[in-house]
């Protein structure tokens, strides 16, 4: 029974995954219009990083994964539940990266860190026209120069800082998986962790 139960959670995990991958993706894309095309201001910005990167990913992911667990029966032990909740990040974070960062960012808009950068840029200048503190624009204009950075450094990016990049990633999934596998593990009755 159990060996059944642990192909059927890997199999979930992978087909919850690519789903998974597939909002997420979406969730980015959305996110990259609301900022060139509709966010006009640095607080506007700030609110739908937050909401966009954050909320909404972990949202759905807290859904897939219930969801993943009521596919195989509604029970599963924390190292089950950890296996399952992993494979479906995994694939979802490498769905996201084949669709949002090759596909998306390469061929159906090859300037989004252009356009990213000018709407963030006069999201900040438009911030810095509007105050009247010279300690603001200073402030304002220090953001706009370590952006510029960040974004310059992201545009020289090496195979090694991408391999290392992708490590850490999976490190990282792997950590989130046992936290979000300690919340929505379910033991079979009479079985402790």
């Amino acid at each position: 029974m159990s060996e059944e139960t642990d192909k059927k959670i890997k199999k979930q995990g992978l087909i919850k995954g690519v789903f998974l991958g597939l909002v997420i993706s979406a969730i980015s894309i959305i996110y990259f219009y609301f900022m060139v095309e509709v966010a006009k201001s640095a607080l506007a910005i700030s609110l739908g990083s937050m909401v966009f990167s954050y909320l909404l990913p972990l949202g759905v992911a807290v859904l897939f994964s219930l969801n993943l667990r009521a596919k195989i029966g509604g029970i599963w032990t924390m190292r089950q539940a950890a296996t399952g909740i992993f494979i479906m990040f995994f694939i979802s974070y490498l769905m996201a990266f084949i669709i949002k960062d090759q596909v998306f960012a390469k061929v159906i808009e090859p300037n989004m860190v252009q356009k990213t950068e000018t709407a963030m840029v006069n999201a900040l200048n438009k911030l810095k026209d509007e105050t009247t503190k010279p300690e603001e624009k200073k402030e304002a204009d220090a953001k706009i120069l370590e952006m510029k950075k960040a974004i310059n450094a992201e545009r020289s990016v090496t195979i090694g800082q991408q391999i290392q990049s992708f490590g850490i990633s999976i490190i990282l999934l792997f950590v989130l998986s046992i936290i979000f596998a300690s919340f929505f593990k379910r033991e079979p009755a009479g079985v402790v962790s």
